[in-house]
C-alpha cells in the first residue's frame, strides 16, 4: 500500500497489470462476450415553422421527431457536430414506456451542457471526434420517443429573430444493457454505511478466482493495493485502519476512513468503450461537485444502469475519452468509481471545463435545482472527499488556488482562489450543480473536515 500511494501523489502513474493470487485474465484466444448496451442516433428535421422570423434554410425552424417506435431505450440527449457551439434554445422529449400504450409528459432536457467537457487544449479535447450535447435525461426503460427542440426567439418572445440551430442535430437514445450477473450490492434506501457498520460490508476480498478481458484487468489492476483483480467493490476500512495505511507519509494524517466504493466492474462498465490508456494529473487540491442533470427519476438499484447509459453517451454520443467524472454518488449515498484510472490516484477527468488539472468530479446522480438532496447524498459526498483529499493533505474547510484552463468565468492563465470543496458553478457560470445541492456544500465541507479529525 506505501508504495501505491507514493506513486499516487504528487507524479503520473503508469497502470501495471497485477494478477493478485486466484485471478486470471482471459485467454486472448478466448472471444470476448458482447459488450452490454446500445446507442441509437436519429437525425432531427425540421418542423413546421412556428412563430414570425422562423427560416428552414438559416437553421432558426424548430427540429424535431415525430413519435415513433424505436428499440428499447433508458436515456436520452441530443448532439452536434460543433463542440464550441451552444445549442441556444430548448429540448423536450416525450417517451412510452415499454410495453405501455400511454406516453409521458413533456420533460425538459438541459441544453447547457458544454461547462462538463476536458480543458481546452487538451488531448482528450482536440481528438477531432467530440460534439457539442445536452444533459443526458434518464427517462426508463422506453420503446417509444418524440423530441422537439426551439431556438430562442421560436415564440416571438424573447428575441426578435430566433437564434440559429447548431448544425448536425442528433437525438441519442441509449439503452445501458442488463446489469452485470454478479454486481456489487447497491442499498436502495436512504442510509449509508457507518464506520460501526463497515463489517458488515461484504468483502470483495473472498473473491478466488476471477475471469477478466484484457481492458477489464488494466482497468481493475490500478486499484490492486485497495482490492484484488476483478472486485467489484473496494471495501470500507475504519479510520484507524486507514491512517495505518498511510501512516508512512510522516506526521498523523488528517484523512477520513476510506469509505466503500463500487468499482467500474460492480457497476458493469464496458471497458471497451473508453480509450485504453489513462491520464493523470499531479495531485487532487480540490473536489467540485456536479449534479447530472439526469432527472430524478430512478432507484438506487437502477443507479449502475444509470451510469452505464451516462458512460456510453460521455463516449459513443459527445466523443470523450472515458466517463467524464472521477466519482458518482447516488441518492441512497452509494459512491461509484467513475472515469478509470485508480479511485486513488490524480485521475484527469472531463468535469469542470477550465479546472480539471489537479481536481477531482464528483458528481450526484440527479437533478437538484429546484428538489432538495437527500441527506444521504451530503453523507455520501463528505464520506468520499474526507478520504480523498485527505490523500493529498486538503483540509475540505479551506482554500486552495487553482489555475483556469480558459471558460467564461476565467480567462485562460488566471489563478483563481476557490474552497477546496466547490461546486462547479463555482468555477464556470452555470446552475450545476443545482441551487439545491449547493447550498449543502458548507454542511458537507464541515462534515467532511470532521470525518478527518480537524
Amino acid at each position: 500500500m506505501r508504495a501505491f500511494l507514493a506513486s499516487a501523489i504528487g507524479v503520473a502513474c503508469t497502470a501495471a497489470l497485477v494478477l493478485p493470487t486466484g485471478a486470471v485474465a482471459a485467454p486472448a484466444a478466448e472471444p470476448a462476450p458482447a459488450p452490454p448496451g446500445s446507442t441509437q442516433s436519429l437525425p432531427l428535421a425540421p418542423l413546421v415553422p412556428e412563430g414570425p422570423g422562423t427560416d428552414r434554410a438559416a437553421g432558426t425552424a424548430p427540429r424535431g421527431l415525430p413519435p415513433r417506435d424505436v428499440r428499447p431505450f433508458s436515456l436520452v440527449g441530443v448532439v452536434w457536430d460543433d463542440a464550441d457551439a451552444e445549442l441556444h434554445g430548448t429540448v423536450q422529449v416525450r417517451t412510452r414506456p415499454t410495453g405501455s400504450a400511454g406516453w409521458s409528459g413533456w420533460q425538459d432536457v438541459e441544453t447547457h451542457n458544454h461547462d462538463h467537457a476536458a480543458d481546452l487544449g487538451t488531448a482528450e479535447r482536440e481528438a477531432g471526434r467530440v460534439r457539442g450535447s445536452t444533459a443526458p435525461l434518464w427517462v426508463g426503460d422506453s420503446d417509444g420517443v418524440e423530441v422537439r427542440v426551439r431556438p430562442e426567439g421560436a415564440d416571438g418572445v424573447r428575441a426578435a429573430t430566433p437564434t440559429p440551430l447548431p448544425a448536425g442535430l442528433r437525438l441519442e437514445l441509449v439503452d445501458p444493457g442488463d446489469d452485470p450477473p454478479a454486481g456489487s450490492r447497491v442499498d436502495d434506501d436512504t442510509t449509508t454505511n457507518t464506520e460501526a457498520e463497515t463489517d458488515a460490508v461484504d468483502d470483495p476480498r473472498t473473491t478466488t478466482a476471477v475471469v477478466l478481458s484484457a481492458e477489464e484487468a488494466l482497468s481493475s489492476a490500478v486499484n490492486a493495493d485497495l482490492a484484488p483483480l476483478g472486485a467489484t467493490e473496494v471495501p470500507a476500512l475504519s479510520r484507524a485502519e486507514t491512517e495505518e495505511e498511510v501512516a508512512f507519509l510522516g506526521a498523523k494524517p488528517h484523512i477520513g476512513p476510506r469509505p466503500r466504493i463500487v468499482t467500474r466492474k460492480g457497476w458493469g462498465a464496458d471497458e471497451k468503450l473508453r480509450e485504453r490508456s489513462f491520464v493523470y494529473t499531479k495531485r487532487v487540491k480540490a473536489a467540485f461537485v456536479h449534479h447530472s442533470a439526469t432527472g430524478n427519476n430512478y432507484t438506487c438499484s437502477q443507479a449502475p444502469s444509470v451510469l452505464r447509459s451516462i458512460y456510453r453517451y460521455h463516449v459513443k454520443s459527445s466523443g470523450w475519452r472515458d466517463f467524464g467524472y472521477n466519482f458518482a454518488v447516488d441518492k441512497c449515498g452509494n459512491i461509484y468509481e467513475g472515469r478509470a484510472g485508480g479511485v486513488a490516484k490524480p485521475v484527469l477527468g472531463a468535469h469542470t471545463l477550465g479546472f480539471n488539472t489537479n481536481s477531482t468530479g464528483i458528481a450526484v446522480l440527479g437533478t437538484y435545482s429546484k428538489s432538495k438532496p437527500p441527506t444521504a447524498v451530503v453523507n455520501g459526498v463528505a464520506r468520499l472527499t474526507a478520504w480523498k483529499l485527505g490523500l493529498y493533505g486538503a483540509d475540505p474547510r479551506a482554500k486552495t488556488t487553482l489555475k483556469s484552463g480558459g471558460g467564461n468565468r476565467y480567462k485562460k492563465g488566471t489563478k483563481v482562489k476557490l474552497n477546496v470543496i466547490s461546486g462547479h458553478r463555482d468555477g464556470y457560470v452555470t446552475d450545476c450543480p443545482g441551487g439545491r445541492l449547493y447550498s449543502k456544500l458548507g454542511a458537507t465541507r464541515t462534515a467532511s473536515a470532521r470525518l478527518q479529525g480537524r
